[in-house]
Order: structure tokens, then C-alpha cells, then sequence
């Protein structure tokens, strides 16, 4: 399930903010990094709204009078509220809201690898669709784009509104 929320949280991300100089590859690492509760058997405080939250208060109190470094690093934050919504933990009230309804976490797997064969397949293929989407979109087939994104996270400025499907 990585290209289902890499894929999915870039687009959207954009979508919203429509800044080419907001860090993307952060966006989609932090859209990943809940999966990193597999190592705990099941969705522990990487699943919680409070991480991301947390994450966010320390990156804001860091970064005071730094705004180009806040910039940079704000896409790992935001890429875990967008992994939060898109795995539907927010209907797990008991994790979503740890610790304020109680400190046991359940014993239910991640929501993520909870999907039968057939929509795990179908998520993905949306993933890859929308990473296809930003291929053309942000013309990473350019050198010089797909340069600037690898080593900056930035897309490229010229592109303000998505194209007319």
C-alpha cells in the first residue's frame, strides 16, 4: 500500500496548496511513514492524530524565524494527516483519538493491510494513477524538472492550475 498513499496524498496535497515550492518527496514520505507501526503488530501512535499533531508543534516551535527550513519540513506532517484519512483509522475512535479515550490500542491489524485482495490491487492501480497524473502534469519526463524534484522536492513553477481532463 505505498503507492495508494504516496501517490494519492502528492496529488491531493497539491491539489490544496498549489505551492511549487512546498518539499513533495516529504509529503509522500510522511503519507508512509504510520506503515512503520507494522513493526508493533498493529496501529500504534504513528496511527494516532496525536503524532502528526505533535510532529507539527515541534517542527513550528524549531523552525520559529526560519521560514524556508519550516517550508522544507512541513510536508512530513501534513503527509501523515493525509495517510490518517486515507487509511480510514479516523473510524477507530480508540486509536485515532489515543490517548484521550483510554491508552489501550486494540489488537486489530493496520487498517491499510485490513482490505481483501481485489481493493488493496485497485488502491494501488488509483496510487499509480495519480502518480502517472503528476508525471505529465509537473512534466517529469524534463531533466531538469525531474532533477529539481529529486534533489529539492519542488515542482515547477510554471504549472498554477491543473490541466482540463
Amino acid at each position: 500500500m505505498i503507492l495508494w498513499f504516496a501517490g494519492v496524498s502528492f496529488v491531493f496535497v497539491w491539489w490544496v496548496f498549489r505551492s511549487p515550492a512546498l518539499d513533495y518527496r516529504l509529503v509522500m514520505l510522511g503519507s508512509i511513514l504510520p506503515i512503520g507501526d507494522v513493526v508493533f503488530g498493529g496501529p500504534r501512535l504513528l496511527h494516532t492524530l496525536l503524532a502528526p499533531v505533535a510532529v507539527l508543534t515541534v517542527l513550528m516551535l524549531a523552525t520559529q524565524k526560519r521560514r524556508l527550513v519550516r517550508r522544507r519540513w512541513i510536508g512530513i506532517p501534513i503527509g501523515m494527516m493525509m495517510h490518517i484519512a486515507l487509511d480510514g483509522i479516523w473510524a477507530r475512535t480508540g486509536n485515532f483519538w489515543w490517548p484521550f479515550f483510554g491508552t489501550d490500542f486494540g489488537n486489530e491489524g493496520l487498517p491499510e493491510f485490513g482490505h481483501s485482495f481485489g481493493v488493496s490491487v485497485l488502491l494501488e492501480l488509483v496510487g499509480a494513477v495519480c502518480l502517472v497524473w503528476a508525471w505529465r502534469t509537473f512534466d517529469f519526463s524534463d531533466k531538469r524538472t525531474r532533477d529539481r524534484f529529486i534533489h529539492t522536492g519542488h515542482l515547477n513553477r510554471v504549472v498554477e492550475q491543473p490541466p482540463t481532463c
